[in-house]
């Protein structure tokens, strides 16, 4: 298997991995998008993905794909209501053009998120996500979350079903401004 080029996110220029095959790139790309998150380097971040990048977000966070500017609008929406989230890698694995990883999530609700003002409750939880690479870049992103772990950290009760969950935030954020 050919390796196949990836930009280099300190300077943006295509380079070759030594001796790398291509899953193990791919593999060691996807670890460093974490870290590059976490160091809250955009540019560095948007280099790692490809032209034509499609994420795929949980629908109850996110119902549509999203393009490589909505996905940067998306994070700064996570990055808003939980300044200090840092993402862990746990486990790594890959085959062909695709990387599954196991992650863990950490930090503290002091910003609005999804609607919800600051609670200034520390969270935990985990998530998968799935990258398909093309030439080296993400190209599609998938991920889902313990969403229903975050939310009770949060504060909220989760009732499933979509046609219930925004009377259910709402009556939730209702109880929080009245302590407030």
């Amino acid at each position: 298997m050919a390796d196949e080029p990836m930009p280099d996110t300190t300077t943006g220029n295509p380079s070759q991995p030594n001796g790398a095959t291509s899953v193990d790139h791919n593999k060691a790309v996807s670890r460093r998008w974490i870290e590059i998150f976490n160091e809250r380097d955009d540019p560095a971040e948007a280099e790692v993905r490809a032209p034509d990048y499609v994420a795929y977000a949980p629908p109850s966070l996110e119902p549509e794909p999203l393009d490589s500017e909505a996905w940067t609008r998306f994070l700064v929406g996570f990055v808003k209501g939980f300044p200090d989230l840092r993402i862990t890698v746990e486990e790594t694995v890959g085959e062909r053009d695709l990387v599954a990883q196991r992650v863990h999530f950490e930090g503290t609700h002091t910003g609005e998120f999804q609607g919800l003002p600051p609670t200034q409750s520390k969270v935990s939880f985990s998530g998968l996500e799935l990258n398909r690479f093309v030439e080296g870049r993400v190209a599609e992103h998938w991920f889902q979350l313990d969403a229903l772990t975050l939310l009770r950290q949060l504060g909220l009760v989760v009732v499933p079903g979509p046609r219930l969950l925004p009377r259910i935030l709402t009556y939730q954020l209702k109880k929080l401004r009245k302590k407030a």
